[in-house]
Protein backbone atom coordinates (compact mmCIF):
# COMPACT_ATOMS: atom_id res chain seq x y z
CA UNK A 1 0.00 0.00 0.00
CA UNK A 2 1.48 3.81 -0.86
CA UNK A 3 1.13 5.70 2.11
CA UNK A 4 0.24 9.26 0.96
CA UNK A 5 0.24 10.99 4.28
CA UNK A 6 4.37 10.27 4.74
CA UNK A 7 4.83 11.86 0.71
CA UNK A 8 3.22 14.94 1.54
CA UNK A 9 1.87 15.69 5.17
CA UNK A 10 -0.40 18.49 3.45
CA UNK A 11 -2.45 16.27 1.26
CA UNK A 12 -5.99 16.80 1.98
CA UNK A 13 -7.48 14.88 -0.99
CA UNK A 14 -6.82 11.79 -3.29
CA UNK A 15 -8.01 9.16 -5.24
CA UNK A 16 -7.42 5.18 -4.53
CA UNK A 17 -8.86 2.22 -5.97
CA UNK A 18 -11.04 -0.28 -3.07
CA UNK A 19 -8.71 -3.61 -2.84
CA UNK A 20 -11.21 -4.98 0.10
CA UNK A 21 -14.14 -4.59 2.00
CA UNK A 22 -15.14 -6.66 5.42
CA UNK A 23 -18.06 -5.95 6.86
CA UNK A 24 -17.30 -5.15 10.59
CA UNK A 25 -18.58 -4.29 14.38
CA UNK A 26 -19.67 -0.37 13.58
CA UNK A 27 -19.36 -0.32 9.90
CA UNK A 28 -16.93 -1.86 7.04
CA UNK A 29 -13.32 -1.88 7.13
CA UNK A 30 -12.17 -1.10 3.88
CA UNK A 31 -8.20 -1.32 2.29
CA UNK A 32 -7.10 0.81 -0.74
CA UNK A 33 -4.17 0.67 -2.87
CA UNK A 34 -2.61 4.09 -1.70
CA UNK A 35 -4.15 6.25 0.99
CA UNK A 36 -3.43 10.02 2.82
CA UNK A 37 -5.75 8.98 6.02
CA UNK A 38 -3.06 8.31 8.83
CA UNK A 39 -3.82 5.42 11.53
CA UNK A 40 -3.31 5.37 15.38
CA UNK A 41 -0.19 5.60 16.39
CA UNK A 42 2.13 6.99 18.30
CA UNK A 43 0.12 8.95 20.62
CA UNK A 44 -1.46 11.07 17.75
CA UNK A 45 -4.95 9.96 16.88
CA UNK A 46 -6.23 8.78 13.28
CA UNK A 47 -7.50 10.93 10.39
CA UNK A 48 -11.03 11.00 9.67
CA UNK A 49 -12.82 12.47 6.75
CA UNK A 50 -15.11 10.60 3.69
CA UNK A 51 -13.91 7.85 1.15
CA UNK A 52 -16.17 8.11 -1.92
CA UNK A 53 -18.96 9.89 -0.04
CA UNK A 54 -19.47 7.80 2.71
CA UNK A 55 -18.14 8.55 6.31
CA UNK A 56 -14.91 7.10 7.45
CA UNK A 57 -15.26 6.64 11.15
CA UNK A 58 -11.45 4.84 12.35
CA UNK A 59 -8.16 4.06 10.75
CA UNK A 60 -6.05 1.31 11.70
CA UNK A 61 -2.46 -0.32 10.91
CA UNK A 62 -2.17 -3.65 10.36
CA UNK A 63 1.16 -4.75 9.53
CA UNK A 64 2.07 -2.57 6.20
CA UNK A 65 -1.78 -2.07 5.25
CA UNK A 66 -3.69 0.59 6.74
CA UNK A 67 -7.79 -0.13 6.89
CA UNK A 68 -10.35 2.27 7.17
CA UNK A 69 -13.83 1.79 9.07
CA UNK A 70 -16.27 3.00 6.93
CA UNK A 71 -19.64 3.85 7.55
CA UNK A 72 -21.13 2.28 4.69
CA UNK A 73 -19.62 -0.43 2.46
CA UNK A 74 -17.79 0.34 -0.90
CA UNK A 75 -17.20 -1.46 -3.90
CA UNK A 76 -14.12 -3.70 -4.62
CA UNK A 77 -12.76 -2.35 -7.25
CA UNK A 78 -14.31 1.07 -7.23
CA UNK A 79 -12.36 4.35 -7.88
CA UNK A 80 -12.93 6.29 -4.70
CA UNK A 81 -11.94 9.90 -3.61
CA UNK A 82 -10.90 10.23 0.03
CA UNK A 83 -10.91 13.52 1.64
CA UNK A 84 -9.25 14.12 5.40
CA UNK A 85 -10.64 16.12 7.92
CA UNK A 86 -8.25 18.82 7.40
CA UNK A 87 -8.78 20.90 10.29
CA UNK A 88 -8.27 17.61 12.60
CA UNK A 89 -5.30 16.79 10.60
CA UNK A 90 -3.33 20.15 10.80
CA UNK A 91 -4.76 20.55 14.69
CA UNK A 92 -3.00 17.07 15.43
CA UNK A 93 0.13 17.78 13.54
CA UNK A 94 0.91 21.24 15.57
CA UNK A 95 0.14 19.67 18.19
CA UNK A 96 2.92 16.60 17.59
CA UNK A 97 5.08 19.01 16.07
CA UNK A 98 5.06 21.27 19.32
CA UNK A 99 5.43 17.80 21.12
CA UNK A 100 8.67 17.35 19.20
CA UNK A 101 10.30 20.45 19.96
CA UNK A 102 9.70 20.23 24.00
CA UNK A 103 10.62 17.07 24.30
CA UNK A 104 13.80 16.93 21.93
CA UNK A 105 14.53 20.64 24.49
CA UNK A 106 14.13 19.42 27.47
CA UNK A 107 16.10 15.69 26.60
CA UNK A 108 19.38 17.96 25.40
CA UNK A 109 18.75 20.25 28.34
CA UNK A 110 18.33 17.66 31.23
CA UNK A 111 18.54 13.86 29.12
CA UNK A 112 15.04 13.27 30.37
CA UNK A 113 12.91 10.85 27.64
CA UNK A 114 9.70 11.82 26.61
CA UNK A 115 7.95 8.35 28.74
CA UNK A 116 4.09 8.95 27.83
CA UNK A 117 2.64 11.49 25.05
CA UNK A 118 -1.09 11.40 24.45
CA UNK A 119 -3.09 14.44 22.29
CA UNK A 120 -6.52 14.51 23.62
CA UNK A 121 -9.73 16.61 22.80
CA UNK A 122 -8.32 19.62 24.51
CA UNK A 123 -5.04 19.80 25.51
CA UNK A 124 -1.62 17.55 25.00
CA UNK A 125 0.08 15.39 28.07
CA UNK A 126 3.56 14.74 27.84
CA UNK A 127 5.61 12.24 31.02
CA UNK A 128 8.85 12.61 31.63
CA UNK A 129 10.68 10.22 33.32
CA UNK A 130 12.58 13.03 35.34
CA UNK A 131 12.05 16.26 37.42
CA UNK A 132 11.63 19.51 35.81
CA UNK A 133 12.15 22.86 37.93
CA UNK A 134 9.18 24.97 38.00
CA UNK A 135 11.34 28.05 37.34
CA UNK A 136 12.76 26.61 33.89
CA UNK A 137 9.53 25.71 32.18
CA UNK A 138 9.07 30.05 31.02
CA UNK A 139 12.65 29.39 29.51
CA UNK A 140 12.12 26.09 28.00
CA UNK A 141 8.55 27.25 26.75
CA UNK A 142 10.32 30.79 25.26
CA UNK A 143 13.03 28.51 23.57
CA UNK A 144 10.03 26.36 22.17
CA UNK A 145 8.34 29.61 20.47
CA UNK A 146 11.41 31.07 19.47
CA UNK A 147 12.34 27.71 17.26
CA UNK A 148 8.74 28.09 15.91
CA UNK A 149 9.31 31.81 14.89
CA UNK A 150 12.73 30.82 13.09
CA UNK A 151 9.97 28.98 10.80
CA UNK A 152 12.29 25.89 10.51
CA UNK A 153 11.89 23.13 8.28
CA UNK A 154 10.85 19.92 9.62
CA UNK A 155 13.06 16.54 7.72
CA UNK A 156 11.03 13.21 7.67
CA UNK A 157 13.53 10.44 6.00
CA UNK A 158 14.48 7.01 6.22
CA UNK A 159 18.17 6.73 6.40
CA UNK A 160 20.31 3.73 4.80
CA UNK A 161 21.35 1.14 7.42
CA UNK A 162 25.11 2.54 7.25
CA UNK A 163 23.56 6.16 8.29
CA UNK A 164 21.20 5.25 10.75
CA UNK A 165 24.16 4.58 13.18
CA UNK A 166 25.48 8.20 12.48
CA UNK A 167 21.98 9.69 13.28
CA UNK A 168 22.36 11.17 17.11
CA UNK A 169 18.45 10.32 16.94
CA UNK A 170 16.25 10.27 20.63
CA UNK A 171 14.57 6.91 21.09
CA UNK A 172 13.55 4.61 24.65
CA UNK A 173 14.89 1.96 22.68
CA UNK A 174 17.51 0.53 20.10
CA UNK A 175 15.36 0.14 16.85
CA UNK A 176 15.66 -1.98 14.19
CA UNK A 177 16.24 -0.76 10.86
CA UNK A 178 14.73 0.59 8.84
CA UNK A 179 13.69 3.63 11.18
CA UNK A 180 12.02 6.95 9.98
CA UNK A 181 13.38 9.97 11.67
CA UNK A 182 11.92 12.93 12.04
CA UNK A 183 14.35 16.36 12.76
CA UNK A 184 13.74 19.51 13.88
CA UNK A 185 16.92 21.40 13.37
CA UNK A 186 18.83 23.01 16.80
CA UNK A 187 15.89 21.34 18.66
CA UNK A 188 15.29 17.53 18.01
CA UNK A 189 15.85 14.31 15.99
CA UNK A 190 13.60 11.72 17.11
CA UNK A 191 12.48 8.19 15.74
CA UNK A 192 8.68 8.84 15.22
CA UNK A 193 5.84 7.33 12.68
CA UNK A 194 3.53 10.19 12.96
CA UNK A 195 2.59 12.81 10.40
CA UNK A 196 4.08 16.75 11.19
CA UNK A 197 3.60 20.30 10.04
CA UNK A 198 6.40 20.86 6.98
CA UNK A 199 7.94 23.54 8.46
CA UNK A 200 8.15 25.02 12.43
CA UNK A 201 5.79 28.17 11.91
CA UNK A 202 3.34 26.39 11.08
CA UNK A 203 2.72 25.58 14.93
CA UNK A 204 1.84 29.11 15.73
CA UNK A 205 2.40 29.00 19.21
CA UNK A 206 2.88 26.48 22.34
CA UNK A 207 2.01 27.51 25.57
CA UNK A 208 2.68 25.10 28.94
CA UNK A 209 -0.19 25.10 30.79
CA UNK A 210 0.74 22.77 33.83
CA UNK A 211 3.30 20.73 35.63
CA UNK A 212 2.65 18.06 37.87
CA UNK A 213 4.59 14.65 39.87
CA UNK A 214 4.01 12.09 37.68
CA UNK A 215 5.94 8.54 39.22
CA UNK A 216 9.14 9.72 39.30
CA UNK A 217 9.05 11.97 36.69
CA UNK A 218 7.05 15.04 35.59
CA UNK A 219 3.67 15.40 33.60
CA UNK A 220 3.50 18.60 31.44
CA UNK A 221 0.01 19.82 30.05
CA UNK A 222 0.31 21.56 26.99
CA UNK A 223 -1.59 22.97 23.87
CA UNK A 224 -0.24 24.31 20.01
CA UNK A 225 -1.26 26.10 17.47
CA UNK A 226 -5.05 27.07 17.18
CA UNK A 227 -5.53 25.47 19.97
CA UNK A 228 -3.17 27.80 22.20
CA UNK A 229 -5.20 30.86 20.40
CA UNK A 230 -8.34 29.42 21.51
CA UNK A 231 -7.51 29.06 24.97
CA UNK A 232 -5.77 31.98 25.28
CA UNK A 233 -8.66 34.17 23.95
CA UNK A 234 -10.80 32.29 25.94
CA UNK A 235 -8.19 33.47 28.68
CA UNK A 236 -8.36 36.98 27.96
CA UNK A 237 -12.11 37.14 27.77
CA UNK A 238 -12.39 35.73 31.18
CA UNK A 239 -9.65 38.28 32.16
CA UNK A 240 -11.33 41.03 30.42
CA UNK A 241 -14.45 40.50 32.89
CA UNK A 242 -11.96 40.15 35.88
CA UNK A 243 -10.76 43.58 35.25
CA UNK A 244 -14.03 45.38 34.65
CA UNK A 245 -14.69 43.63 37.99
CA UNK A 246 -12.00 44.49 39.71
CA UNK A 247 -11.69 48.08 38.07
CA UNK A 248 -8.22 47.11 36.94
CA UNK A 249 -5.75 47.07 33.79
CA UNK A 250 -5.74 43.74 32.36
CA UNK A 251 -2.18 43.18 33.52
CA UNK A 252 -2.79 44.13 37.25
CA UNK A 253 -5.84 41.86 37.76
CA UNK A 254 -3.63 39.07 39.79
CA UNK A 255 -2.59 41.63 42.37
CA UNK A 256 -6.34 43.15 42.20
CA UNK A 257 -7.73 39.82 43.00
CA UNK A 258 -5.39 38.88 45.93
CA UNK A 259 -6.06 42.63 47.29
CA UNK A 260 -10.19 41.60 47.39
CA UNK A 261 -8.92 37.76 48.76
CA UNK A 262 -7.57 39.33 51.41
CA UNK A 263 -10.17 41.76 52.53
CA UNK A 264 -12.57 38.67 52.19
CA UNK A 265 -10.65 36.74 54.73
CA UNK A 266 -10.66 39.81 57.01
CA UNK A 267 -14.49 40.04 56.63
CA UNK A 268 -14.58 36.15 56.96
CA UNK A 269 -12.69 36.84 60.61
CA UNK A 270 -15.23 39.88 61.59
CA UNK A 271 -18.32 37.56 60.54
CA UNK A 272 -17.54 35.07 62.54
CA UNK A 273 -16.63 36.97 65.34
CA UNK A 274 -19.83 38.55 64.93
CA UNK A 275 -21.63 35.36 64.81
CA UNK A 276 -20.52 33.75 67.76
CA UNK A 277 -21.31 37.29 69.68
CA UNK A 278 -25.15 36.63 68.19
CA UNK A 279 -24.77 32.51 68.97
CA UNK A 280 -24.24 33.83 72.77
CA UNK A 281 -26.99 36.09 72.71
CA UNK A 282 -29.64 33.45 71.78
CA UNK A 283 -28.25 30.69 73.61
CA UNK A 284 -28.89 32.90 76.31
CA UNK A 285 -32.84 33.51 75.64
CA UNK A 286 -33.22 29.78 76.17
CA UNK A 287 -31.43 29.15 79.55
CA UNK A 288 -33.44 27.31 82.11
CA UNK A 289 -35.19 25.21 79.91
CA UNK A 290 -35.74 21.81 78.77
CA UNK A 291 -35.31 21.55 75.18
CA UNK A 292 -35.04 24.05 72.44
CA UNK A 293 -36.37 24.58 69.01
CA UNK A 294 -34.94 27.49 66.83
CA UNK A 295 -34.80 28.71 63.18
CA UNK A 296 -32.11 30.57 62.14
CA UNK A 297 -32.37 31.48 58.66
CA UNK A 298 -28.99 31.75 55.80
CA UNK A 299 -26.64 29.45 58.12
CA UNK A 300 -23.97 27.28 56.64
CA UNK A 301 -24.14 23.21 58.34
CA UNK A 302 -21.08 24.64 60.30
CA UNK A 303 -23.35 27.49 61.78
CA UNK A 304 -26.19 25.35 62.45
CA UNK A 305 -24.02 22.96 64.58
CA UNK A 306 -21.85 25.75 66.18
CA UNK A 307 -25.51 27.36 67.40
CA UNK A 308 -26.84 24.34 68.43
CA UNK A 309 -24.00 23.79 71.19
CA UNK A 310 -24.24 26.75 71.97
CA UNK A 311 -27.79 26.39 73.30
CA UNK A 312 -27.23 23.01 74.31
CA UNK A 313 -25.16 24.69 77.39
CA UNK A 314 -27.58 25.91 78.50
CA UNK A 315 -30.97 23.30 78.34
CA UNK A 316 -31.50 20.32 80.55
CA UNK A 317 -32.72 18.21 77.19
CA UNK A 318 -32.07 19.17 73.52
CA UNK A 319 -31.27 21.55 71.51
CA UNK A 320 -32.39 21.72 68.08
CA UNK A 321 -31.68 24.41 65.07
CA UNK A 322 -32.32 24.83 61.95
CA UNK A 323 -31.62 26.88 58.58
CA UNK A 324 -33.05 27.41 55.44
CA UNK A 325 -36.77 27.63 53.55
CA UNK A 326 -39.96 26.35 53.09
CA UNK A 327 -39.06 25.87 49.55
CA UNK A 328 -35.64 24.60 49.73
CA UNK A 329 -35.39 22.77 53.02
CA UNK A 330 -33.76 22.86 55.82
CA UNK A 331 -30.69 21.86 57.92
CA UNK A 332 -30.51 21.10 60.93
CA UNK A 333 -28.67 19.71 64.23
CA UNK A 334 -30.05 18.43 67.23
CA UNK A 335 -27.46 18.25 70.21
CA UNK A 336 -27.96 16.94 74.04
CA UNK A 337 -25.35 17.64 76.75
CA UNK A 338 -27.08 14.35 78.84
CA UNK A 339 -29.06 12.57 76.02
CA UNK A 340 -28.48 9.93 73.26
CA UNK A 341 -30.46 12.45 70.31
CA UNK A 342 -29.70 9.84 67.60
CA UNK A 343 -33.02 7.97 67.94
CA UNK A 344 -34.81 11.74 67.67
CA UNK A 345 -32.65 13.08 64.87
CA UNK A 346 -33.64 9.28 63.23
CA UNK A 347 -37.38 9.58 63.64
CA UNK A 348 -37.32 13.36 62.89
CA UNK A 349 -35.85 12.78 59.60
CA UNK A 350 -37.89 9.47 58.44
CA UNK A 351 -41.01 11.22 59.28
CA UNK A 352 -40.07 14.79 57.62
CA UNK A 353 -38.38 13.16 54.62
CA UNK A 354 -35.35 13.76 55.53
CA UNK A 355 -31.23 12.12 55.69
CA UNK A 356 -28.75 12.51 58.63
CA UNK A 357 -26.78 10.76 60.89
CA UNK A 358 -24.43 11.47 64.55
CA UNK A 359 -23.22 9.81 67.24
CA UNK A 360 -25.01 10.00 71.12
CA UNK A 361 -24.63 13.79 71.74
CA UNK A 362 -25.24 14.87 68.22
CA UNK A 363 -27.39 14.43 65.21
CA UNK A 364 -27.13 16.56 61.83
CA UNK A 365 -28.73 16.31 58.59
CA UNK A 366 -31.23 17.99 56.34
CA UNK A 367 -35.02 17.87 55.73
CA UNK A 368 -37.64 18.49 53.32
CA UNK A 369 -40.55 19.96 55.03
CA UNK A 370 -42.43 22.94 56.09
CA UNK A 371 -41.28 25.15 59.30
CA UNK A 372 -44.92 24.93 60.01
CA UNK A 373 -44.24 20.62 59.91
CA UNK A 374 -41.11 20.74 61.97
CA UNK A 375 -42.64 22.72 65.27
CA UNK A 376 -45.88 20.39 64.70
CA UNK A 377 -43.66 17.17 64.95
CA UNK A 378 -41.55 18.22 67.51
CA UNK A 379 -44.54 19.59 69.70
CA UNK A 380 -45.92 15.77 70.02
CA UNK A 381 -43.06 14.78 71.71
Amino acid sequence: MEKLYYKDSMLREFSATVTGCEAAKGGFWVRLDRTAFYPEGGGQACDLGTLGGVSVLDVREEGEDVVHLCQAPLQVGSQVTGIIDWNRRFDLMQQHTGEHILSGLICARYGYHNVGFHVGAQVMEIDFDGSIPQEDLADLEAAANRAIWEDLPVKCWYPSEKELLTVPYRSKKALPWPVRIVEVPGCDICACCGVHVPRTGQIGLIKILSSVKFHEGVRLQLVCGERAYRMLCGIFDQNKLVSQTFSAKLLETGEAAKRMNDQLNREKLRCADLEKRVFAQIAESYVNQENALHFEPSLTPNGVRELADRIAEKVSGWAAVFSGSDEAGYSLCIISKTLDVRPLGTDLTKALNGRGGGKPGAFQGSLKATEAAIRAWLALL
